[in-house]
């Protein structure tokens, strides 16, 4: 398969990055698109096609992934509608906020519409470690596979409904950003406690892994979970009752609904 990418910002730049990185698609079959030429020019060096005609990269790609701004994709998409071939074609949306029926509005050519995908990965994309949702609009489940695929290769994906979109942004990609601010308390609460910033960090990260890696390892539920290091009286009890009085999951939860709005 060969797959172009239009917009190589910070979310399509890193979508590239995984796909360079993963066994589903070679270099070469892999094309981006981008205005900016330090962009390609970086691609370029990958191994990648490269190019600042979007038309020229979704003509004889297999799948096409538009990148760019909300604001833009109604731009983009006129832009490369006459060269899509519908029937061969898939095209996959990354733009928060954008619907399905704006999508089938801008796209409709002699009365179809191709089969579409709309996807929010986040930017842990880039070393295969992104939670993607899916989308799938008008699309076989045959398409569908193929598309989970790609992703799942890259992280993990959650084929979902068009309604949760907005709720699986805040919580896996905003949420990146969120779990990026607790690393940052954490260091600093390091530091507090006599480690020099670096190692601190170090230390708050290995452990998230090893969180993740437990959780993900047993299928358990966090709480139980943090039950089989709770020592009545202990220190780890102690800790979490301190930050349940300072608000930490009512902090979380209300941040959550806070980027859903």
């Amino acid at each position: 398969m060969k797959i172009s990418i239009i917009g190589a910002g910070a979310m399509g730049g890193a979508f590239a990055e995984g796909l360079l990185k993963s066994n589903t698609f070679a270099a070469n079959d892999i094309t981006v698109a981008d205005p900016y030429q330090p962009t390609l020019d970086h691609f370029k060096s990958e191994g990648a096609n490269v190019t600042s005609d979007n038309r020229s990269a979704a003509k004889d790609a297999d799948i096409v992934a538009v990148v760019v701004k909300p604001w833009l994709v109604e731009q983009v998409l006129t832009e490369i509608k006459e060269v899509l071939d519908y029937s061969k074609q898939l095209l996959i949306i990354i733009a928060a906020g954008i619907s399905s029926e704006s999508i089938k509005t801008w796209m409709s050519k002699n009365g179809a519409t191709p089969h579409f995908f709309l996807t929010i990965p986040n930017i842990a994309i880039a070393e295969k470690a992104s939670m993607t949702f899916i989308v799938p609009v008008d699309a076989t489940a045959e398409e569908t596979q193929i598309i989970s695929n790609i992703f799942d290769e890259l992280g993990g994906c959650l084929i979902t409904e068009e309604r949760l979109l907005g709720a699986g942004t805040t919580l896996a990609s905003c949420g990146i950003a969120y779990a990026m601010r607790y690393v940052r308390a954490a260091a600093e609460g390091g530091v507090e406690l006599g480690f020099k910033a670096k190692d601190a960090t170090k230390i708050v990260l290995q452990t998230m892994e090893g969180a993740v890696k437990l959780l993900q390892a047993t299928g358990e539920h966090p709480e139980s979970a943090i039950d089989k290091v709770t020592t009545p009286g202990g220190v780890t009890i102690k800790g979490l009752n301190a930050m349940e009085h300072y608000g930490f999951s009512n902090a979380v939860i209300e941040g959550l609904k806070a980027g859903c709005k």
